[in-house]
């Protein structure tokens, strides 16, 4: 295994080349256009294609084309750039088809600011377009966890035949820190859907997400979420810290969640018990990993960069079987430890 100090973005993308990427398609935005610009060099050398398309919409309209083909491949934007994608990830979604997107979260809404942001938690896991879908969203709180995720999200993606995406941010784009590059063996599995020529060995494949009958549009539909129900069963995954005899448990995601560890370390060497439920998936979110961290918790705070979003999630959970709290800061800030700490004493930890 190697060893590197690689910035978020970049370790991202040369993790999508080991794990098989083939095939890059984006339009620069800043806080990821690092990514952009290491597959620039490295794609072709890895006998891959780069391309730059001329805007977001062309952009995830050619990774439908190349996913259609079977070829593994990944497009990297922020935030309203991801906007701007959303009706062809729709289609992707409709047609059954894997691919990987990558959101390096900024400051909204509109044009807003190129500050970490985690306030697309709503469109990414409920709007992230039009129709009954989901995709696999990721939320990775460190450089290493960049890398790990990136790679189990295309054998995901293939296994279920939809998007996953990675839903970053600013801060961890734009960090260095040591990451391991593991050694990945390729899962090469035939693709036999896929429209890539059928020598006349086998019946033509049609990429296509129309369908003009409303039961068969339907069937189509409660079928994919069949596969879903498979994904939330078998797909969710978090961290669970102190929580044991915690009395009050914070909720936090990517970047915040190293923030709030932080809070809670305080908290704890204050005598205050302190513990912190991390998802590290967002959809499926983990309903059976919270409700067994918070079963001897009094109260939940949720703790994001946003006004408040995986909030609702955390007490469909539970059930609002105990009382949720909320503390975020937006447009760009990034909470700090001391801040946290106010709040968990604010909520009654305070000795």
């Amino acid at each position: 295994m190697e060893r590197s100090l690689m910035k978020g973005n970049e370790a991202l993308a040369e993790a999508a080349l080991r794990a098989g990427c083939k095939c890059f398609f984006g339009y620069p935005i800043t806080p990821q256009t690092e990514i952009s610009a290491y597959l620039a060099k490295k794609m072709a050398k890895a006998g891959g294609l780069f391309l730059q398309a001329e805007s977001e919409v062309a952009a995830i309209n050619m990774v439908l084309g190349a996913s259609g083909t079977g070829t593994r491949v990944m497009t990297s934007s922020s935030s309203p750039g991801i906007s701007l994608k959303s009706e062809g990830i729709s289609y992707i979604a409709g047609s059954d088809l894997p691919c990987v997107i990558i959101n390096v979260q900024r400051g909204g809404p509109g044009l807003g600011g190129i500050q970490p942001s985690q306030a697309d938690y709503w469109q990414a896991t409920k709007g992230l377009g039009h129709g009954d879908f989901h995709v696999i969203v990721y939320a990775p709180a460190s450089v290493q966890e960049m890398v790990d995720m990136v790679i189990n999200a295309f054998d995901k993606a293939d296994e279920y035949r939809m998007p996953a995406m990675i839903l970053a941010d600013g801060l961890l784009g734009q960090m260095m820190e040591p990451v391991t590059f593991p050694e990945i063996k390729q899962k090469n599995s035939e693709k036999t859907w896929a429209a890539d020529g059928h020598k006349n060995k086998r019946k033509h494949n049609i990429i296509n997400s129309l369908y003009l009958q409303p039961d068969v549009l339907e069937n189509s539909v409660v079928e994919r979420y069949k596969r879903y129900d498979t994904i939330q069963e078998n797909e969710t995954d978090a961290e669970n810290y102190l929580c044991e005899d915690a009395d009050i448990v914070l909720c936090a995601f990517g970047a915040t969640a190293r923030v709030a560890k932080s809070a809670v370390n305080q908290a704890r060497e204050k005598g205050i018990k302190a513990g912190l439920f991390r998802p590290k998936t967002l959809w499926p979110f983990p309903v059976n990993e919270i409700n067994e961290a918070v079963k001897n918790a009094k109260t939940v705070l949720t703790v994001e960069m946003s006004m408040g979003q995986m909030i609702d999630d955390v007490k469909l959970a539970i059930n609002c079987s105990k009382p949720v709290e909320f503390f975020g800061r937006t447009g760009g800030i990034i909470p700090t430890p001391t801040e946290i700490l106010a709040e968990i004493e604010k909520l009654g930890g305070a000795k």
